[in-house]
C-alpha cells in the first residue's frame, strides 16, 4: 500500500517513514502542506498522514482542500495538541481519525488498519461526478442519456478515478490495485481498458472524460477539474 505522509519534523518524518516502511507500506514523505497537495494532485494513495501544524498550507487546510474535490482517501491527522476543538475541526472537515503526539507505533498502526479497513466497507454505494454516477453495487455505469453495466476491471478503474477526482494515476498504479500478481497482465492492458471505458462514456453522453498527462498518467476530468 502507498502512503503520503506530510511531517514538518524531519526527525519525526524519518521515523515514521521506517516504521511504516517495516509494516509494508510504501513511504513518499513532504514537509508542508502545499507540497501535500501537490503530491495528491500528481499521484494516488491508499492512505495520507498529515500533521495539523506544518507551513505553507496547516493539515486542515489540506484536508478541506482534496475533500472538497471529492478525494475520498483516507486521512489520519497528526497533532501536538490535545484541545477537543482541534479534533472536532478535524473530523468536521472530513478527517477519518485522528492521533495526538507522542504516539506509539503500535497505536499508529492499528489507527491506520482501522480507518483503510472502514474505507473498504464504508457505505458510498454510489459514486458521482458531473452528470456521471457510478453504482457499486449494480457496476452500473449511468447519466441522464441512458445507463450501462460494466465488466469487473472496468470498474475497478472508474472507481478508482472516481475516488479521486483530478487525481493522476500511473499504468503501473492500476495494475498494482486491480491486476496485482495477476500473471496474465501486460502493459499494454491497461490501455485497452481505458479505451472501453472512454467509448462507453462517449456512448451514454458523459460530461466527464478520461485524458492522459504529458507524463503518460491517467487521470478523470470533468466540468471544473
Amino acid at each position: 500500500m502507498r502512503l503520503l505522509l506530510a511531517e514538518d519534523e524531519e526527525s519525526l518524518s524519518e521515523a515514521l517513514a521506517m516504521i511504516l516502511g517495516r509494516n509494508g507500506y510504501q513511504v513518499e514523505t513532504v514537509n508542508d502542506g502545499q507540497a501535500a497537495m501537490e503530491a495528491m494532485e500528481t499521484d494516488s494513495y491508499d492512505v495520507v498522514i498529515l500533521d495539523i501544524m506544518m507551513p505553507k498550507a496547516d493539515g486542515i487546510t489540506v484536508l478541506k482542500a482534496i475533500r472538497e474535490k471529492g478525494d475520498l482517501t483516507p486521512v489520519l491527522l497528526l497533532t501536538a495538541k490535545s484541545e477537543v476543538d482541534d479534533k472536532v475541526t478535524g473530523l468536521e472537515a472530513g478527517a477519518n481519525d485522528y492521533l495526538t503526539k507522542p504516539f506509539s507505533s503500535r497505536e499508529l498502526m492499528a489507527r491506520i488498519g482501522a480507518i483503510t479497513r472502514a474505507q473498504t466497507f464504508q457505505n458510498h454505494p454510489k459514486l458521482n461526478m458531473g452528470n456521471t454516477t457510478l453504482d457499486r453495487e449494480t457496476f452500473e455505469l449511468s447519466t441522464p442519456a441512458g445507463a450501462l453495466r460494466l465488466a469487473n476491471k472496468e470498474f475497478l478503474m472508474l472507481e478508482m478515478m472516481l475516488a479521486n477526482p483530478g487525481g493522476q494515476i500511473s499504468e503501473e498504479r492500476f495494475l498494482e490495485k486491480i491486476w496485482g500478481e495477476e500473471s496474465g497482465a501486460e502493459p499494454g492492458i491497461v490501455r485497452m481498458y481505458i479505451s472501453y471505458l472512454r467509448k462507453k462514456l462517449q456512448a451514454l453522453h458523459a460530461d466527464i472524460q478520461i485524458e492522459e498527462t504529458e507524463t503518460g498518467k491517467i487521470v478523470l476530468r470533468g466540468s471544473g477539474i
